[in-house]
């Protein structure tokens, strides 16, 4: 005779398996007698005047301030202008004629910046006293518009 390819094993897992199925149809039916169903009133959020998420919604007898629409600025706020310095004086410090390039050292601050032979109003080499401007580039400030003193 031929032995039952049912093992003790399977049969506990399938008992397992069936009480899991009746344990969470019992949940579901028993979250459907608590349901209370209120509409989509239950679905909504509201923001007080601080800011505060609620679910209550705001008491309409409450005094509102009345705010201007020319009052609103939409995008960034514009800056005030600042005094910049135009045209500065320095030394060139390192010029490079075949790749085109170099940095001046300003007299003062000892800062230096890059000059790119596009920015040059007049040959330069090195040593020479020049007065340059600024101008905002990809990696920093560059000097523009170089001229000998």
């Amino acid at each position: 005779m031929a032995k039952s390819q049912e093992t003790y094993n399977k049969k506990e897992k399938e008992k397992k398996r069936l009480k899991k199925r009746m344990d969470k149809q019992a949940k579901k039916e028993e979250r459907k007698r608590n349901a209370k169903d209120n509409g989509p009133e239950d679905m909504f959020a509201y923001v007080d005047e601080n800011g505060v998420i609620t679910d209550t919604p705001p008491d309409e007898n409450r005094k509102k301030r009345v705010i201007k629409a020319e009052n609103i600025e939409l995008g960034v706020p514009k800056r005030e202008k600042e005094e910049i310095i135009t045209t500065r004086t320095g030394k060139i410090d390192f010029f490079n004629d075949s790749k085109g390039f170099g940095f001046i050292k300003e007299e003062g601050t000892g800062d230096k910046y890059f000059v790119h032979v596009n920015g040059l109003l007049q040959e330069v080499v090195e040593n020479d006293k020049v007065t340059f401007e600024l101008e905002q580039g990809l990696k920093g400030l560059n000097a523009v518009k170089v001229t000998k003193i």
